[in-house]
């Protein structure tokens, strides 16, 4: 008996084997992002998150963009239209401070007519500028989203997720937007204009400080395609069957705050740029 039992039990150890769920490697779940992100974030919520899930796509988008930014300036006319609205922001700040009394226009005319001049000179700076303070925004930014879903999930969804598993599952999608930089560089260079995103409004050349240009803004196919699998992500991470739910959140969140931050930077014209804008 004791012999039939000895033999036995590598039978049963290998069925234990061949049930047994393997971790997927970093490059199946940059694929499986685009092609299978609910399976994706459902093999990888059962294991412990990683770091270099969410640290690699971060870089890789950072990389991309300032590359983006870098090559988009070879071309002549992006290159004046980057000035040319520079200088119009520039000179909209000033027109606002004569019209407080903070300055006469002589002096306001004398700052911009000079900034104008060191603008072509200062290419080198700005460029240092970009390699320097992208990284340092970016990061930032990653980290207060990340934890402001954190307590979304956790206090309004009641998810089961932590930081980490919402950082991976907001970081993850980012490879999306890494290629959305790609085609955002390659129709900017084909049509000779400054693109900040692929949404309709940059194709049309729409305000997007206007109403309309703000909602032609969202109309881009790669950010909604983001937070759609970042809100299946969301949900995975949490433990959670209840994708739809996540993704209304999600897009509410989206829609909501970018709508607050377009109406503030009407007032704050520092925040122009956190409205997208």
């Amino acid at each position: 008996m004791e012999e039939m039992q000895d033999q036995e039990a590598p039978k049963m150890s290998s069925v234990e084997n061949d049930n047994e769920e393997f971790e997927l490697s970093h490059t199946d779940k940059l694929v499986g992002v685009f092609s299978e992100p609910s399976a994706t974030f459902g093999k990888i919520s059962k294991f412990p998150s990683k770091g270099s899930d969410w640290a690699i796509p971060v870089l890789v988008l950072i990389v991309m963009f300032i590359l983006s930014q870098i090559v988009m300036k070879t071309n002549p006319e992006i290159k004046r239209e980057i000035r040319e609205k520079g200088i119009a922001a520039l000179q909209k700040n000033f027109d606002d401070a004569v019209a407080k009394g903070q300055m006469t226009r002589a002096q306001a005319d004398e700052q911009l007519n000079r900034i104008e001049d060191t603008m072509d000179s200062t290419g080198a700076v700005q460029t240092i500028g970009l390699v320097v303070g992208t990284p340092i925004v970016v990061f930032i930014t990653f980290f207060v989203i990340s934890g402001f879903f954190m307590l979304v999930a956790k206090f309004g969804l009641k998810g089961a997720g932590t930081y980490k598993d919402v950082m991976v599952a907001y970081g993850l999608p980012f490879y999306i937007s890494a290629i959305s930089i790609v085609v955002m560089t390659i129709a900017a260079l084909a049509m000779s204009k400054l693109f900040t995103s692929v949404s309709i409004a940059d194709f049309v050349g729409s305000d997007k400080t206007t109403l309309t240009g703000f909602l032609l803004g969202k109309l881009d196919v790669f950010s909604i395609w983001f937070y759609a699998v970042f809100g299946i992500g969301l949900a995975k991470m949490n433990k959670s069957d209840d994708t739809k739910k996540y993704i209304i959140t999600v897009f509410a969140v989206w829609i909501v705050f970018s709508l607050l931050f377009h109406f503030l930077a009407k007032a704050v014209p520092f925040l122009a740029g956190f409205a997208g804008q």
